[in-house]
């Protein structure tokens, strides 16, 4: 449905995830019987929740748990990792300066040239430890990065830039043809982000066996204020979703769609796939977990954008281990510890068994939902009023 913002100018309602509810169903079923296992390409996951690719949230300690927990965490091959042979005492500087300072101080550290040997060395820590392996790279880097990655046995490679479009023009540079990186590379490639539907179907017309959905939705990304752009995530990824299913239909090839920011809590994550998502990935709650490398900080990754910043650091704070994140038990009433659980009890009383059938619930518009009833809770700054 377009409405009228003026004279002549309409513009299409999105829904972002307070905005909207699921519908719970009448049948429910047993919690053993839910399956909350999803596959990105022949890449396996028991949760599917992968950790943003961010120097706050990923470091090879904190990959090594997720993925022993059953999760994927994506290790950004452009960070502080790669620049530095001690990448602690680097956080520790930006976890350390006022909010005044901090993004002159991220964009001096990331001045620092990525070297290939701390790309190979960080690569063979995370295999050493038995996980899954992912890794990101941005587009200008991705054929020489994705190369390495290939040479090193990556399960996963992602290419993740803020919006990602196959069509490139310009009078003085070529494009990354995703086309010959998804045919050039052994592992399955992730592209992102993107938040239409015209946009997530080209992408997958080149061969990705996944695709980002969410443009500025991230608790430390402030390109909605900087840039003017984004789409809420809801609507982004039920049109990402749409773009999946058609072209399933036409070429048999299922490409699967992760909801990339924005998810504060486990209904969040609920209301993600029940848009039609197929995974999610968050950065901020994962980097509230006690192994996380940014120590309760989380940073953009365009805020060291030398020209213009488009994140921030904001204090996370310790939520708790990083199963406590995941699984539980939960110690607040929040919503911000297990999510895993969450998800599965949001399957039980929907009567869904998986994630496929999750996608299919009924979804109803209900903007009253976060402060329906929740008076007091608002006034103590409790629970949902928090």
């Amino acid at each position: 449905m377009h409405l009228t913002v003026g004279r002549g100018r309409t513009a299409r309602r999105a829904y972002g995830f307070d905005e909207i509810a699921i519908a719970p169903s009448t049948l429910t079923i047993d919690p053993e019987d839910t399956d909350i296992s999803t596959s990105i390409g022949d890449v396996k996951l028991d949760v599917p929740i992968l950790a943003a690719a961010m120097d706050g949230v990923v470091d090879v300690r904190l990959a090594a748990e997720m993925g022993r927990l059953g999760g994927l965490a994506v290790l950004n091959l452009e960070g502080i990792q790669t620049r530095y042979e001690d990448p602690v005492a680097v956080i520790n500087r930006i976890t350390a300066v006022s909010s005044e300072e901090v993004v002159a101080l991220i964009q001096e550290i990331y001045r620092e040239p990525i070297k290939e040997e701390l790309i190979r060395r960080r690569i063979r820590e995370m295999k050493e430890s038995g996980i899954t392996v992912a890794v990101s790279s941005s587009p200008l880097n991705a054929e020489r990065f994705g190369t390495i990655a290939a040479e090193e046995g990556v399960d996963l490679f992602v290419v993740q830039v803020t919006v990602t479009s196959v069509k490139f023009e310009s009078s003085r540079a070529s494009a990354l043809s995703l086309e010959k990186l998804c045919a050039m590379l052994p592992m399955p490639v992730v592209a992102g982000n993107c938040v239409t539907y015209e946009a997530a179907l080209e992408l997958m017309q080149t061969g990705v066996k996944g695709i980002l959905v969410g443009v500025g939705p991230g608790a430390a990304c402030t390109t909605r204020r900087v840039l003017g752009i984004g789409v809420p995530q809801v609507t982004a990824v039920a049109d990402a979703a749409a773009a999946r299913n058609e072209y399933l239909a036409a070429t048999g090839n299922y490409v699967a769609v992760i909801a990339d920011g924005g998810m504060r809590t486990g209904g969040d994550i609920c209301k993600a796939i029940a848009g039609g998502a197929d995974a999610v990935m968050i950065g901020s709650p994962i980097a509230g977990a006690a192994e996380a490398p940014g120590r309760g900080y989380h940073w953009g990754m365009a805020t060291a954008s030398p020209g213009l910043p488009r994140g921030t650091r904001i204090r996370v704070g310790e939520l708790g281990t990083l199963k406590d994140i995941l699984f539980g038990p939960a110690k607040t009433d929040d919503g911000t510890l297990n999510r895993a659980g969450a998800l599965k009890t949001c399957m039980v009383t929907c009567g869904k068994r998986n994630i496929q059938e999750l996608q299919q619930v009924e979804i109803v518009i209900a903007p009253s939902l976060p402060s329906e009833g929740k008076a007091k809770q608002c006034e103590q700054h409790v629970g949902m009023g928090k």
